[in-house]
């Protein structure tokens, strides 16, 4: 059996995630649709809209074969670490062939030819990207200035476009694992990722998020045209849940040294993010007085999900080389067998049930102890509550 993984959000599972299954069936020559996903909380640091279960769900009755979690410690962790994580686990599993990826523009070859531009950091790169960072410009947009000036012939959109960036830590991450996974990159249609806009059919999450928030007649008549039936079923009651106001309240009553552990936490952000919590209660009016050139503004939510969570930053470190596991959220009955026993020929165990959880040890049960947690929170903030142990199957 060969695998073509995604790694992936669903938040929530639209209409451009569907057409990718379309064309990895098409393109990939693989016989399953493997998606790791991220939980109940997300890379921009923001707490998912529909529990982590129900998007998995999604996501097999749409088109996928199995999914899989993607830890937390990993999920809500800048980019890099969300790709290096996310390819140690998927390399673990023999049958996991190719990566599939959305991208603005680019080919297998373009992008592996930046992933190597940017592990080349020789004595003179590393002066460059620190001279680039002078002005107060972040690490990442420093270091694409430092890449494109010493690779002229590399197409800046690689390193500029939102998925074009996470493709290219995707192959950063193949490259240096060794992992024998072939990229594919597909094509994105519609709304970009950050696009706000609507459309009629083909918008993007960040923008049926924002529609989701404050519905009205016209945003509800594109949501029906942008979001399948079955995840439009489950996101008719949608409210926002409090998480705000909770990592708020987890950022100024702990201790500055525990916000300092956060894998995205440097500089002293931490003592600006509470000085600014302080004088400002919102968390959009205190992260928006901390937002810079260096500084963007989900990097910073990230810090106030890894806080609120419990992640620190030797923690992810240490899971990144550990021995882990493959908690499955979801799986299709028709091939549950044949999938289960592929997953079962990999390195590390395969949780679908509380008693597979308990072979678990050192660092895979702490990292796994993360998930736990981060399921509890989400259930008090949502009053959704479920089983973490048991895997669905659809």
């Amino acid at each position: 059996m060969k695998f073509c993984a995604v790694i992936c959000e669903y938040n929530p599972f639209h209409n451009g995630h569907k057409y990718q299954f379309e064309q990895i069936r098409k393109l990939s020559g693989c016989d399953k649709i493997l998606c790791l996903m991220s939980g109940n909380f997300t890379q921009r640091g923001e707490i998912a809209v529909l529990h982590k279960n129900i998007r998995a769900r999604h996501a097999v009755e749409c088109g996928a074969d199995v999914v899989l979690e993607l830890p937390a410690s990993f999920a809500v962790s800048p980019a890099e670490i969300f790709a290096g994580g996310a390819l140690h686990l998927l390399s673990a599993i023999p049958e996991v062939q190719t990566l599939a990826f959305g991208c603005e523009s680019g080919t297998k070859e373009d992008f592996l030819k930046a992933a190597r531009a940017t592990l080349s950091e020789d004595k003179q790169f590393k002066t460059a990207l620190k001279d680039n960072m002078k002005d107060g410009t972040s690490y990442v947009k420093a270091r694409t200035q430092t890449v494109l000036s010493f690779n002229s012939d590399i197409d800046e959109a690689l390193l500029t476009s939102p998925n074009n960036i996470l493709g290219v830590e995707y192959c950063r991450a193949i490259l240096s694992s060794g992992a024998k996974i072939e990229p594919l990159p597909i094509p994105r249609v519609g709304g970009g990722y950050a696009d706000t806009a609507l459309l009629k059919n083909f918008s993007s999450a960040t923008a049926l998020r924002a529609a989701l928030a404050s519905p009205d007649k016209k945003t509800v008549k594109l949501l029906k045209a942008n979001l399948p039936a079955t995840v439009l079923r489950d996101l008719a009651n949608y409210r926002e849940p409090p998480f705000k106001q909770a990592a708020m309240c987890a950022l100024l009553t702990g201790e500055p040294e525990q916000v300092m552990k956060c894998p995205d936490c440097s500089e002293g952000l931490e003592n600006r993010l509470r000085g600014m919590a302080k004088s400002n209660p919102s968390y959009d009016a205190a992260l928006g007085k901390v937002v810079s050139k260096r500084y963007t503004l989900s990097r910073l939510r990230r810090i106030l999900s890894q806080n609120f969570l419990g992640i620190e930053r030797k923690d992810v470190r240490t899971y990144l080389e550990a021995p882990l596991y493959c908690k499955v959220l979801a799986v299709s009955r028709k091939d549950m067998p044949e999938i289960l026993g592929a997953l079962n020929r990999g390195k590390y165990p395969v949780i679908m049930r509380k008693s597979d959880a308990g072979s678990l040890r050192k660092d895979a049960l702490a990292c796994f102890e993360t998930d736990v947690r981060a399921n509890e929170l989400y259930g008090i903030l949502t009053g959704v509550h479920t089983n973490e142990y048991e895997s669905m199957i659809v």
